[in-house]
């Protein structure tokens, strides 16, 4: 007994060695730390040092690892913003996945395999990888960024095909093998899924808020802690129990905790462990490249990887354009997703179960996906330096480098444009940037330099000149970009005043949230000014229009700071509705 758990404590030093040493030197010779820990677990693993010798072992544990990321890409997500990406979840998901499917089936098929078995493997290369495309976006930041929410709305809807999916292997298999299941059954197993998807909504939405509050009054860290593995465990068990993904259980257990005040705490506990447990994940997907099997088929796999990855990101970039995203943000999404996926393996191993495919056709379409799981860091890096130079090569674009001001000025719109005109005027030094490189260029004619960079990045503002700025102007439209701005402006630099355009009164509430000095909302003063000449229309002096609109600012500044505490509609008493009017009728 004591000699079997010193084994168990050789293993885990030898993970946590291997992570440890590998991980920092691949991230300084520039290839990032998930080529690290797949190399790492290659080396340690069975087809290497053989320190290991069933990596399944650990794939199955460092699977929470995935499972927590989603809960916490969840607490990012609030209904609201999810219901807003559904175009994207379900239309530009849909679209790619219904298109790769179909090409890479016919790959399968030109490669000589049947249908049911190209099937399969083409829809196991179709599921991306959450943990490595997650990874690979929160390292450079763009996890909330417009293009990256793209992304998690397509990988979101994988990860929910792997349900139909199963069922699909089910219906794929020989008779043989399913003639003891009747068509009730499936419809238990469907009903029991459904269940377990209402029983998790009903107890996030009624439970666990009210849990967290009485935990909270404890002051105990640890019981907090606690509570949050609980409730991420406990919505991946309930799920695996009702037959469906351990990670869309975490990630509905986030979305309703969104709105939470306790989701910052909860983000902070969890995040040791699912830092942890998504690096032992990319060890044990290390471990599990059968060198042999390579070695042994090494003409088809190899060709099987690049077809099928050149497929998939053709499939992908043209699905991007039909949807009208640019050619950068359409090739970027290409290199991150022309990868197969974890889910591959559960339904490759469900086919082998049901005998759709053989141990063959397994160990082969799992080297496949490992290998493409390898290679995207270093496209991702051959990406990135390409299209660095290239964006350094373009005439009239700069991006910002150890530059200084009075006033940074971010986004240089309409709105921008006017606003630079007063600290101008005013003899202020104005650092510009904006993030679409055409308004950069064409900038300069009018008499501006305008850098190109994103305003929501920390390291662009601060090459910007952030830090010694007086003030900083947020000027863009967008107001999810907006936020971001703000929060990063903030961590930047703390004392400088920062100015923003706020889309609309929730925004605006937000954007105080985070810290905003000074906001104005978009419509705002030219509503005033509407509304005063409105007043004068209907037969009311110019004075009499002046006193109605200082009554109305003062009614609206109480009605905003009540709002900034007690929610929307904490201030709509102090506004003046017409139905009253309605009731003398």
């Amino acid at each position: 007994m004591a000699a079997e758990g010193a084994g168990n404590l050789i293993q885990a030093v030898a993970l946590l060695g291997a992570a440890v040493v590998a991980v920092p030197l691949f991230q300084r010779i520039g290839l990032g730390s998930v080529l690290g820990y797949l190399a790492a677990g290659l080396a340690i693993g069975p087809y290497g040092l053989g320190w290991f010798s069933d990596p399944q072992t650990i794939l199955h544990t460092a699977e929470l690892g995935v499972v927590m990321f989603l809960f916490v890409i969840g607490l990012e997500m609030r209904p609201s913003h999810l219901w807003g990406l559904r175009r994207e979840i379900f239309g530009l998901g849909s679209l790619q996945v219904f298109a790769c499917g179909i090409l890479l089936t016919g790959v399968g098929i030109a490669f000589g395999f049947s249908p049911a078995v190209s099937f399969v493997s083409a829809m196991g290369f179709v599921l991306t990888s959450t943990a490595i495309v997650m990874q690979l976006l929160g390292e450079r930041g763009d996890t909330a960024t417009p293009g990256g929410q793209k992304i998690v709305s397509i990988l979101l809807l994988e990860d929910l095909l792997i349900v139909p999916l199963l069922a699909a292997v089910a219906f794929l298999a020989p008779q043989a093998t399913v003639g003891t299941v009747d068509v009730s059954s499936r419809w238990v197993s469907v009903g029991v899924a459904v269940a377990a998807l209402a029983a998790l909504i009903a107890v996030g939405l009624w439970l666990l808020n009210p849990l967290f509050r009485v935990l909270a009054r404890s002051r105990a860290r640890e019981v907090m802690t606690a509570a949050a593995l609980f409730v991420v465990l406990g919505a991946a068990l309930l799920m695996q129990l009702g037959g469906l993904s351990m990670a869309m259980g975490a990630f509905v257990a986030g979305v309703l905790l969104s709105e939470s005040s306790f989701r910052h705490q909860l983000e902070a506990d969890i995040e040791p462990f699912r830092g942890l447990l998504l690096g032992l994940f990319f060890l044990g997907v290390g471990m599990a490249l059968d060198l042999a099997v390579v070695a042994r088929n090494a003409t088809l796999i190899v060709a099987g990887v690049l077809v099928m990855m050149l497929v998939k990101a053709l499939c992908i970039y043209v699905v991007a354009r039909i949807a009208r995203s640019n050619h950068a943000e359409a090739l970027d999404r290409t290199v991150l997703m022309a990868q197969g996926g974890e889910f591959a393996f559960v339904l490759f191993s469900a086919a082998l179960g049901a005998g759709v495919i053989d141990a063959e056709v397994n160990a082969n379409m799992t080297a496949i996906v490992v290998l493409s799981m390898a290679l995207t860091p270093l496209v991702v890096l051959a990406h990135r330096r390409w299209a660095s130079r290239k964006t350094l090569s373009l005439e009239g674009v700069e991006a910002p480098r150890d530059v200084a001001g009075d006033v940074l000025l971010v986004g240089f719109g309409r709105f921008g444009q006017i606003v630079s005109q007063h600290v101008l005027l005013r003899g202020a030094r104005v650092t510009i940037i904006d993030n679409d490189p055409q308004v950069a260029r064409d900038a300069e004619a009018f008499g501006f330099k305008v850098y190109y960079g994103d305003g929501a990045r920390s390291d662009v503002l601060a090459a910007a000149g952030a830090k010694s700025a007086q003030v900083i102007l947020v000027c863009i439209d967008d107001k999810e970009s907006v936020t971001r701005i703000v929060k990063a402006a903030r961590e930047t630099c703390m004392k400088t005043r920062i100015l923003v355009r706020a889309y609309d009164r929730e925004h605006a509430v937000e954007l105080m949230q985070a810290n905003a000095d000074w906001l104005i909302r978009e419509t705002f003063e030219s509503a005033m000014k509407m509304g005063q000449e409105a007043v004068v229309a209907l037969g009311g002096t110019p004075e009499m229009a002046d006193e109605i609109a200082d009554d109305l600012r003062r009614r609206d500044a109480e009605r905003f700071a009540v709002e900034i505490n007690g929610g929307l509609f904490a201030g709509r008493t102090l506004m003046i509705g017409n139905i009253r009017q309605d009731k003398r009728h």
